[in-house]
């Protein structure tokens, strides 16, 4: 985390960009008052005693491949289920958000392992910020389902006297929901709570960086759910490229800025609607004029408690006046300690980087000439268990 100097005098010009921060809601865009959805929301094992063996089992792998003509079955297969009505019943919607919410009550163990598997989440961390969150939304959609179905009556201009109008809530239809790796059970069913609940059939894209959690979705659903209406595609850029490739109802993508243009390109094709949530920076403003001790246990829960900075909510950077940094880095010395221990590479209550991939990027940025002199606490880093852990300030 970076803390930027300003001047006293400049500061107070920075009131303006707190009115430009918008909270986050986790369900799609809107179309009408009665709904908030917008979706209406073995490896390769290579013998070395024979080529014929390796032969094979490549053959077999290149069978199961998923390409562009499995996807297109997949999309017509869910297009007549979709077409049938069934997923339009109240009945229908009601009955998988159930099993939803019975699947997180029953295998909940099972959650928080293969979130322990991907990113080394504390069980605490798992349960709060993933597992209940689920749940919740699932509840939330259950107890309000009715009310986002019903017509709403809407007003007429004298030109159409004496006629009546309402707004009815449609599903688009078969949708794509892409996810990614930072949360990887909620920001995978959260947006398919949401398509449920409009009355969708849907194809999840786990994202392979999270390969536990993304079988474990894959096996759970297609145990607990409608099978017929609800798919999970396992895989990476081949998969995803192929899903693509297909028309869709609409698009719902969770990742980079640098994926949602190829997401964005491929919907253009087909005119698909789509919605991004896309990652940003998100700086911390902080004034000499608060209550330190709270304003850094808060700022550390939201970076290194929350996934250890792995989140697009993380604080990127702290603006503060130049007469007040060296009392927050400090302050925020002291709490890191107290939230984390003396080693906090050794910490059980701080999820790991989810790969080495990401762990060598994040390390090349510490020895960069202009930032490893910078560094005030910490700087360690462990490879073999894709850790690091600092705090550096700039004058």
């Amino acid at each position: 985390m970076r803390i930027r100097i300003i001047e006293q005098q400049s500061f107070n010009a920075l009131g303006g960009i707190c009115q430009t921060i918008r909270p986050f809601a986790y369900c799609p865009m809107r179309r009408a008052k009665p709904s908030p959805i917008s979706f209406t929301h073995s490896f390769l094992r290579i013998s070395r005693c024979s080529a014929s063996v390796l032969t094979v089992t490549t053959e077999e792998e290149m069978e199961q491949a998923f390409d562009a003509r499995k996807a297109a079955l997949l999309v017509q297969e869910l297009r007549k289920s979709f077409n049938s009505g069934k997923t339009k019943s109240y009945e229908w919607r009601a009955a998988q958000l159930q099993s939803i919410s019975k699947m997180i009550d029953e295998r909940e163990k099972e959650i928080i392992q293969a979130l322990q598997l991907d990113l080394s989440k504390p069980e605490l961390e798992a349960f709060v910020s993933e597992i209940s969150m689920t749940q919740s939304s699932c509840q939330k959609a259950l107890k309000d389902l009715k009310r986002w179905m019903a017509p709403e009556k809407v007003s007429t201009s004298i030109t159409t006297y004496p006629s009546s109008a309402e707004i009815v809530s449609e599903p688009f239809g078969v949708v794509l929901i892409i996810s990614t790796w930072n949360y990887p059970f909620l920001l995978s069913l959260d947006p398919v709570i949401g398509a449920i609940a409009a009355g969708n059939a849907i194809v999840l894209k786990p994202s392979e960086i999270a390969p536990a959690t993304s079988s474990l979705l894959a096996g759970l659903l297609s145990e607990y759910v409608d099978r017929s209406t609800i798919k999970v595609v396992e895989g990476a850029v081949p998969e995803t490229s192929a899903l693509l490739d297909q028309k869709w109802d609409k698009i719902f993508y969770t990742g980079s800025t640098r994926v949602g243009h190829i997401v964005m390109a491929a919907a253009a094709k087909h005119l698909t609607p789509v919605v991004l949530e896309l990652g940003g920076k998100c700086p911390a403003i902080v004034d000499s004029n608060i209550n330190l001790e709270v304003a850094a246990r808060r700022m550390i829960a939201g970076k290194w408690a929350c996934n250890n900075g792995q989140a697009c909510i993380a604080i990127d950077y702290i603006v503060t006046t130049k007469s007040f940094a060296p009392k927050l880095v400090a302050a925020l010395q002291l709490t890191l300690e107290e939230f984390f221990g003396k080693n906090p590479l050794e910490s059980q209550d701080m999820s790991r980087i989810v790969n080495l991939y990401h762990f060598k990027r994040l390390a090349k940025l510490l020895d960069e000439d202009g930032t490893s002199d910078k560094i005030v606490l910490g700087g360690q880093r462990d490879e073999n268990n894709f850790n690091y852990f600092l705090l550096f300030a700039e004058e």
